[in-house]
C-alpha cells in the first residue's frame, strides 16, 4: 500500500537534502562525543536526521524519475481544490460517497488492465467483455432461473475464458496485442447485441445479489473505522516483515522513521475517510470488496514468485526467458486475470444500474480503465507500476467525472480533461524512461 503513502514525493521537491547532506545530517549525531553529545541541541539534530533518512530515498526516486504514485495524488489533490473551490458540495460526504461507490465498476476493469500493462501488453476489449459477461449473468438469472451465485461464477468464468483465449492468441501466434483486442472489442459487443437480442434490456431483480453489490453499507461506524485501523496494521506488519527479509540477506531496507511516517499517514487517511463515510450512510459494500481485491492483487504481484515474473517479463522479456521463466503462459496468464477483473466489473457495473443493456461496456469505458491505470502511475512499457495504480488512477477520473456533474458541464468537456491529463501521464512516463535509461536503470 505505498501508493497511500507517497504524498510526501510530491511535497519534497527541491528542498529535500542532497546525498552529500544526507550523508552528513545520518552521521551527525554518532559523531558527536564527550561533553558536545549533550548539547541542547541534539534533539533537533536527531530529528533532522530522522527527516533526512524518510526524505533520502524519495529525492534519490526523484532524481532517476520514478515519479511513482506522486503525480496521480498531486493531479487529484488539484482536481478536488478545483472542484470545490467551484461547488461546495464537491465534498461533500454524500458526494464523496457516491464516487467511492460508482468508481469501482471501472476500477474492477483498471485492476485487471494494470496486469496486462506491467507485461507490456494492452487489452483494449475489456469493456466489451465487461458488457458480455454481464449480459450472460443477466440470461442465466433472468430468463433462465439459475440462481444467483452460480450465474455470477459463470459470468467471471465467461471474462477469464475470453481472456485466455485472447492472451493464447497473442503469446502464441505473435499477433500484437492490441490488434487482437481491438478484434475482440468488436466481436465481443455483437456477440452481447445478440445475446440480448429482441429483449434489449434485461432488468435485475433490486434485492438480488448482485444489485446489492453497490446499494448495500455498513452503517455502523465501527467497520470503516476498524478498516481503516486494520490497513495501517496490515502495512505495518508487512513492511516489518519485508525489512526483515531483506536486512537478512545484507541488502538495504527502509528506516523506521520512513515506515512510521508512511504508516501514520495511511493511518490519518484511512480515519479521514471512514469519518467522511460514516455522516452518510456507512462503509459501502462495494468500496470495501474493491480495496479488498486491490490489496489482494498487490499481494499477488509483489509478494508471490508469479508477480516477480509478471516484472521480470516486463522490464526484460529476454532476460526472463533466459532465466528460465515459460513467456507463453505468463503472457496467457495476465490476459486471464483481465478478462475475469472485466467480468467483475460488469457485474458492479450492472449493479449500479440494476440492468444490462445492448450497449453494456461500450463508450469510453475501457478508456476510462486504461486510463486510470496509466494515471496511476502503471508504465505503457511494462515492468512499473502496482496495483494501487488503479485505486489512484480511478480516484482522479471518477472525481473529474463527478466534478463536471454537479457543475452540469457537458459529457464531451469531461472527456477532454481526462484526456488532458491522460496525455499528462503519458508524457511523464515517457520521461521517466528516458531518464532511468539515462541512468543506467534500463
Amino acid at each position: 500500500m505505498s501508493g497511500s503513502g507517497r504524498p510526501g514525493t510530491a511535497a519534497s521537491g527541491s528542498g529535500a537534502p542532497t546525498a552529500k547532506q544526507h550523508r552528513a545530517r545520518a552521521h551527525g549525531p554518532a559523531q558527536a562525543t564527550g561533553p558536545s553529545s549533550t548539547v541542547p541541541g541534539r534533539a533537533p539534530a536527531r530529528a533532522r536526521a530522522a527527516v533526512s533518512r524518510t526524505l533520502g530515498p524519495v529525492w534519490r526516486q526523484l532524481r532517476h524519475g520514478e515519479l511513482g504514485p506522486g503525480a496521480a495524488i498531486l493531479a487529484l489533490v488539484l482536481a478536488w481544490i478545483v472542484f470545490q473551490s467551484l461547488d461546495q458540495a464537491f465534498l461533500s460526504s454524500r458526494n464523496l460517497t457516491n464516487l467511492s461507490v460508482d468508481m469501482t465498476g471501472t476500477g474492477m476493469l483498471a485492476v485487471g488492465v494494470v496486469f496486462v500493462l506491467l507485461m507490456g501488453e494492452i487489452d483494449v476489449s475489456a469493456g466489451a467483455v465487461s458488457g458480455l459477461c454481464a449480459a450472460v449473468f443477466g440470461v442465466l438469472s433472468v430468463y433462465h432461473g439459475v440462481p444467483q451465485w452460480p450465474a455470477a461464477v459463470a459470468a467471471v468464468l465467461c471474462g477469464a475464458v475470453i481472456g485466455t483465449l485472447q492472451g493464447f492468441i497473442v503469446a502464441r501466434f505473435g499477433v500484437p496485442s492490441f490488434a487482437v483486442t481491438l478484434a475482440g472489442l468488436l466481436g465481443w459487443s455483437s456477440v452481447t447485441y445478440d445475446l440480448l437480442g429482441s429483449r434489449g434490456t434485461v432488468n435485475l431483480p433490486p434485492d438480488g445479489l448482485v444489485a446489492n453489490l453497490t446499494s448495500r453499507y455498513l452503517p455502523d461506524e465501527a467497520a470503516a473505522y476498524g478498516l481503516a485501523a486494520l490497513a495501517a496494521a496490515l502495512f505495518l506488519f508487512a513492511s516489518l516483515q519485508h525489512g526483515r527479509r531483506l536486512r537478512a540477506v545484507g541488502t538495504r531496507s527502509r528506516s523506521p522513521a520512513e515506515t512510521g511516517v508512511r504508516t501514520a499517514l495511511i493511518a490519518v487517511v484511512g480515519c479521514g475517510a471512514a469519518y467522511v463515510l460514516n455522516r452518510f450512510r456507512g462503509l459501502p459494500l462495494a468500496l470495501l470488496i474493491f480495496l479488498a481485491v486491490v490489496a489482494a492483487s498487490d499481494y499477488l504481484l509483489r509478494r508471490t514468485p508469479y508477480g516477480r515474473r509478471v516484472y521480470a517479463l516486463g522490464g526484460n522479456p529476454e532476460a526472463a526467458r533466459r532465466a528460465g521463466v515459460n513467456v507463453t503462459v505468463m503472457r496467457v496468464s495476465v490476459f486471464t486475470v483481465s478478462g475475469a477483473m472485466a467480468a467483475v466489473g460488469g457485474l458492479f457495473l450492472a449493479s449500479q444500474i440494476t440492468s444490462v443493456g445492448q450497449l453494456a461496456g461500450s463508450g469510453p469505458l475501457v478508456i476510462n480503465a486504461i486510463a486510470a491505470a496509466v494515471i496511476g502511475g502503471t508504465s505503457l512499457f511494462g515492468g512499473r507500476g502496482r496495483a494501487w495504480s488503479a485505486l489512484l488512477g480511478i480516484l482522479v477520473v471518477q472525481s473529474i467525472a463527478s466534478g463536471t456533474a454537479l457543475l452540469n458541464v457537458q459529457s464531451e468537456m469531461q472527456y477532454l480533461i481526462v484526456a488532458v491529463v491522460l496525455v499528462a501521464a503519458l508524457i511523464t512516463d515517457s520521461l521517466t524512461r528516458r531518464s532511468q535509461r539515462a541512468h543506467g536503470l534500463l
